[in-house]
């Protein structure tokens, strides 16, 4: 007998199976091949030799059940390092990286719909399919400011840089944009856990993001500081009514955020062996994605198009070859048409590349372009 179950509607996400398919044709053909479908930062690993030394595995910290609402100590790292240290403990929440923070928000807020941009992240719309909530889109910052009022009771995604196309928009027409949604009464969800690969703790656009009663931030360390693996980060708001729901409903899921990832990135975010071992890796992973969007520039194979008023800065980029024709020359990429849902003929175009690579390699498989 087959068991009953209530099946999501939800799919793989297509970057899974391209890389499965890459890797086939690797073992099949005995060549390597380079892995720019993927969402990682790879120019260069985190050193974290310094830093485990501090941690006292033994500990009650580290064996005993966690805080579910995260470690004191790591709250006023986030607190320092984002906020001013103005933000109260019981409006961070400590949640296991930024897919369990969206999930958590998109089955909680109470409103009509989600407006993601034209070109989204995947997950994004997976997860809502899974809450059963209403997704709609927006095509740029000037469509959503000229129809402010003409959204009924519907939150925002922001992800700058974005993903895919890991352009960088003016803070302050960012800011200026958010700000006049909050006061419209809609809900901001900010989720860019690529910025800070490019800034650090003298940056205030986070404080100031968490003077706006209506915005909610969503981080992680998965970009930031090279932590994917830990599955670690944070949800900042001022309900605390709100922020209560989110944590019984992070309770009940997972009973606490993993301790040991929760002290390492404590130590990263306090101690000088972390700081410096942050330091250095955002410094070597900047430099690296910068040395190939200018070897994409050189060669002509940026898709301009897409950067009129903006920054190509992030993780990824756009680029004028399909995915069939970086794949026949050895290069995984994903098909453009997978990130958009009103236009995805534009996949027949363009493909998505992660630029967080070694630049050397990338220049090895990109001169043949």
């Amino acid at each position: 007998m087959e068991i009953p179950f209530k099946k999501s509607g939800a799919k793989f996400s297509a970057i899974v199976g391209i890389g499965e398919k890459i890797k086939k044709l690797s073992q099949e053909t005995g060549q390597e091949y380079l892995m720019l479908n993927r969402g990682i930062n790879a120019v260069t690993n985190i050193d974290l030799s310094k830093v485990v030394k501090l941690i006292d595995f033994n500990s009650g910290e580290i064996q005993y059940y966690p805080p579910v609402r995260g470690h004191i100590g790591l709250k006023d790292a986030i607190n320092e390092s984002y906020f001013k240290n103005e933000a109260k403990h019981n409006q961070i929440l400590v949640t296991g990286g930024g897919t369990m923070g969206l999930d958590l928000l998109f089955q909680t807020l109470d409103v009509n719909k989600f407006y993601l941009p034209l070109f989204f992240w995947g997950t994004y719309a997976q997860i809502l399919i899974i809450r059963k909530r209403e997704a709609d889109f927006y095509e740029n910052y000037e469509q959503i400011e000229q129809n402010i009022d003409k959204y009924p009771k519907s939150a925002f995604v922001f992800c700058d840089p974005n993903n895919p196309l890991g352009n960088k928009y003016d803070d302050d027409k960012m800011l200026d944009l958010i700000t006049k949604l909050n006061n419209a009464g809609h809900i901001v969800i900010w989720d860019s856990p690529y910025r800070r690969v490019f800034t650090d703790d003298s940056e205030d656009f986070f404080y100031k993001l968490s003077l706006l009663e209506n915005v909610i931030i969503n981080e992680s360390f998965s970009k930031a500081i090279g932590l994917s693996g830990q599955r670690i980060g944070f949800i900042y708001n001022h309900d605390t009514d709100l922020m209560e729901e989110l944590t019984l409903r992070l309770l009940f899921a997972t009973n606490g955020i993993n301790a040991f990832a929760q002290k390492l990135v404590t130590l990263l975010l306090t101690t000088p062996q972390g700081k410096k071992a942050v330091i250095d890796f955002k410094k070597t992973t900047v430099e690296g994605i910068r040395k190939n969007i200018n070897l994409l520039k050189e060669k002509d194979l940026l898709a301009k198009e897409f950067y009129q008023d903006t920054t190509p800065m992030g993780i990824f980029v756009i680029v004028n070859k399909t995915q069939d024709e970086l794949l026949e020359n050895r290069i995984g990429s994903v098909s453009l048409g997978y990130f958009t849902k009103l236009k995805p003929e534009l996949g027949d175009k363009y493909a998505r590349i992660s630029v967080s690579v070694p630049p050397e390699k990338f220049e090895e498989f990109f001169k043949v372009l």
